[in-house]
């Protein structure tokens, strides 16, 4: 307990003070002039005071708690009660000495000693007049000194000023009274019948808000007036810090109310969502945390996670961006930061099994596998961006799938097949409802790995339109140099996927955007030929729709010559899927059979093919024979593979005019311009007479009109079937040929050579004719499916004629022949 420490206790000085003590007034103006009249001792005992100052006319309670200062109370109560007080200039000093006191200080009457119920000793004492020390007599048992009583300086009445001042200081006490609630309402009535100025100004400086030093400050003034302006100004400021004060605790208080009020009510929320078994923020945040734990993020990840956690805990639950952060929070769990698969490095399983899964394909197993051998070779290789071209149904997309399995990855598949908005690649912002991450990012969190195999299906069929460029905004996708720090707008962390294997499929390399194409690694998948759709057939068609439809192996027989009729009757396609289609209908026929209990013959025929398919819906294509002058089979190639065409030309009697029908498109249409030019410009080394060809108009025909036909690759067939029909004479059987020319006559080469011959093969040609450059190309085409092919390499137009026309003449030939006068002779055939 530190001595001497003003306490006021919360008990009334009427209930502390019994009936025989003396009632105390307030100080009239009759009694303060006694007080001053009165004289004090020469010696007095000093008690020091360690956080108050007393002042005259004040009453005030003391608990005394020194061993001195108890002493000294006790032998004053039992004399006349009369004391020295005295404030401390350190109330940090235990036991103050003479020196440590101030010089003034205030004669104090002791007006009752009270035993505590704590065992304390408390004193109440009314100040009398003030003094100042002079000389220590004593300091034992407690300090006693000489003093000297100090006049007071009051102004004279009627002095206005003076009197003006003491009314404002009583207003301004008066409202400080009212602003402060820790003020009792008691002390205004007090201040009001205070009749005394001097004993209101030393009233009002006992009980403000000071510290010990202004107090002793303001005692030691003798001048009251100066003591009565300087009061004021502590009231004025005191005045001005509570209004302040006040102002920012209303504000705050309008604040908390309504925190309070929307705590109460959330409160009252999580009670109802407890009871119908629903979560709390705090639970719900928790479970998010304890979720984190094992997840093997960066710190920026962390750090993000962290921050939202806090902030939805600041949340109202039914605001709208609750739902929205606690969404964001999820999709950061979900997503699977640093956690890869094991590579499967074993490359003969990986042969294996794209063996078992993809008859053929040689071409594209062997980059799997090359990419697999560096990749065990050197771990940290940038996966490469494939990109499997070829016509529908060959396989590109199962071939992920192969892929994944043989690596021991995970396999996504991501169709882009009409794809417009920019931000199924990259995702939407969160500020937008339903914000959602983009394409990628949401694979990913399915796959649950950073190093899929990741199949973009239909890549040339991306849409772009207001809404942005789609294909621009897989750029950074596919480059393995930016995709390690790939931005979705959503997740807003930069995601590595530079382990994902990306393989594009497309079926056409002319829509893909240069940039996008120039990031892609192509392999060109061809179509199959008949023996290899035989084989996909029995390996992995049948058996998997056997399995499809329910029925066993020895319910349906499909030998390898009904599937090629299949095949070549009821299919025109590079790929298996429209044969895969009728080997549904075909067993879905037979299984109706079983499940009607029908008698039917398992081993499937012709007959059986028909009754459940109907009649064949294409006929074989076959060469035709060479009986007619103009008439030469041409290849092509379609999306549904290769296929051959005839190029017919018919003379007739008129001015040079050149028509072309069959539906031809410009490029096509230019080959038959340049192949007349070239016609009459080498007619010496034909022997045609350049003059017939005024005298000629000249048609050439593509049959099958309505199909739209295009591309350069008929042009040495449309030279032949010229220079045939201006020479009459015969186009060797069994001969195709396909082949850019120029005016000088040269032979380029063109695409879809693979195609074109596996098309000349099921027409029956024995004979190819071909630019030499596109030798390469036959390469690459296992022998036993062109070994009954013979193939002839050319660079010059004038080869493939000599080599196509034979020296014998058509029957019935046209005369075609110049006359003078521009007519033919009587009873000639005027056109072929």
């Amino acid at each position: 307990m530190n001595d001497d420490e003003v306490k006021f206790p919360r008990v009334e000085l009427s209930n502390v003070i019994d009936d025989d003590t003396e009632f105390i007034p307030l100080l009239t103006t009759e009694d303060e002039e006694s007080m001053q009249a009165q004289k004090i001792p020469s010696t007095l005992s000093i008690l020091p005071l360690r956080n108050t100052v007393l002042f005259p006319g004040v009453v005030i309670p003391i608990t005394v708690g020194r061993d001195k200062s108890i002493n000294l109370i006790k032998d004053a109560y039992k004399g006349d009660k009369i004391i020295g007080v005295v404030s401390q200039k350190d109330t940090n000093i235990e036991d103050p000495k003479f020196e440590d006191l101030n010089k003034i200080g205030t004669v104090a009457h002791v007006l009752k000693m009270l035993r505590m119920p704590d065992g304390n000793t408390t004193i109440i004492i009314q100040g009398k007049k003030r003094f100042e020390l002079k000389e220590l007599i004593q300091t034992e048992p407690y300090i006693k000194a000489t003093v000297a009583a100090i006049a007071e300086n009051i102004p004279v009445k009627g002095d206005k000023e003076f009197h003006a001042t003491v009314q404002s200081m009583k207003d301004l006490a008066l409202q400080i009274i009212q602003h402060s609630p820790n003020i009792p309402s008691d002390a205004a009535f007090a201040i009001r019948n205070i009749e005394s100025n001097s004993f209101l100004i030393n009233f009002i400086s006992s009980n403000m808000n000071l510290d010990v030093v202004k107090k002793q400050t303001l005692l030691e003034i003798d001048d009251l007036r100066e003591r009565s302006t300087r009061v004021l100004e502590h009231l004025t400021k005191e005045l001005q810090m509570l209004e302040l004060k006040n102002q920012i605790q209303n504000k705050v208080k309008t604040d908390i109310d309504k925190q309070q009020r929307e705590f109460f009510l959330n409160q009252q929320l999580k009670t109802i969502q407890e009871e119908l078994g629903g979560q709390t923020p705090e639970r719900e945040v928790s479970e998010l945390r304890e979720r984190a734990k094992t997840k093997k993020w960066s710190k920026e990840v962390a750090d993000t996670f962290n921050k939202e956690c806090d902030r939805i805990m600041r949340m109202n639950q039914a605001s709208a961006e609750y739902s929205v952060v606690i969404n964001y929070l999820e999709v950061l769990l979900d997503l699977p930061w640093n956690e890869y698969t094991n590579d499967n490095f074993d490359l003969k399983f990986a042969q294996k099994v794209l063996e078992k899964d993809h008859w053929g394909l040689e071409k594209v197993k062997a980059r799997i596998l090359e990419y697999l051998a560096v990749l065990k070779l050197k771990r940290d290789m940038k996966s490469p961006i494939m990109c499997l071209y070829g016509p529908p149904g060959v396989g590109k997309t199962s071939l992920g799938k192969s892929i994944a399995r043989a690596l021991g990855r995970k396999y996504v598949r991501m169709s882009l097949g009409g794809l417009r908005d920019e931000a199924e690649i990259r995702g939407h912002r969160k500020t937008y409802i339903g914000a959602m991450p983009g394409r990628i990012i949401q694979n990913l969190k399915k796959a649950k790995s950073a190093n899929p195999v990741f199949v973009l299906d239909e890549i040339d069929k991306l849409g772009n339109d207001f809404h942005g460029d789609p294909s621009s905004a897989l750029l950074e996708v596919l480059d393995p140099e930016q995709n390690n720090t790939f931005y979705d707008n959503y997740v807003e962390i930069d995601f590595d996927l530079s382990n994902v294997l990306f393989i594009a499929t497309a079926n056409s390399l002319s829509s893909i955007q240069p940039a996008l194409l120039d990031r892609l690694e192509i392999i060109e998948i061809n179509g199959y030929t008949v023996e290899e759709k035989i084989q996909i057939a029995i390996r992995h068609l049948v058996p998997k729709q056997l399995e499809a439809h329910g029925l066993k192996k020895e319910q349906v027989k499909l030998s390898p010559k009904m599937i090629e009729l299949l095949i070549e009757q009821y299919t025109r396609e590079s790929g298996v899927r429209g044969l895969e289609k009728k080997i549904a209908s075909l067993i879905r026929g037979i299984a109706k059979s079983v499940a009607m209990e029908e008698e039917y013959n398992p081993v499937v025929d012709e007959e059986a093919i028909n009754k459940i398919l109907g009649a064949p819906i294409f006929q074989k294509d076959k060469a035709m024979k060479n009986d007619v002058a103009g008439v030469v089979t041409g290849l092509a190639w379609t999306s549904v593979g290769g296929d051959i065409l005839f190029i017919e030309v018919s003379l007739s009697k008129g001015k040079g005019k050149l028509t072309l029908t069959g539906n031809l498109g410009d490029v096509m249409k230019e080959s038959a311009v340049i192949a007349l030019a070239y016609l009459k410009s080498h007619c010496d080394d034909l022997n045609i007479d350049p003059r017939v060809i005024d005298q000629w108009d000249i048609h050439i025909h593509v049959p099958e009109g309505a199909t739209p036909k295009d591309g350069p690759s008929a042009g040495v067939t449309m030279l032949t079937a010229l220079a045939s029909a201006f020479t009459q004479r015969k186009v060797k059987e069994h001969l195709a040929m396909t082949g850019e020319i120029t005016l000088r006559g040269k032979v380029l080469p063109v695409g879809g050579i693979k195609e074109k011959i596996l098309a000349a093969k099921r027409a029956g040609i024995k004979d190819i004719i071909l630019c030499a450059d596109n030798k390469k190309d036959i390469l690459e085409i296992k022998k036993d499916y062109i070994k009954d092919l013979r193939f002839h390499y050319v660079t010059e137009m004038i080869e493939v004629i000599n080599y196509a026309l034979m020296k014998e003449k058509v029957k019935k030939p046209l005369d075609v022949t110049y006359h003078k006068n521009g007519e033919a002779k009587k009873g000639e055939r005027e056109e072929a």
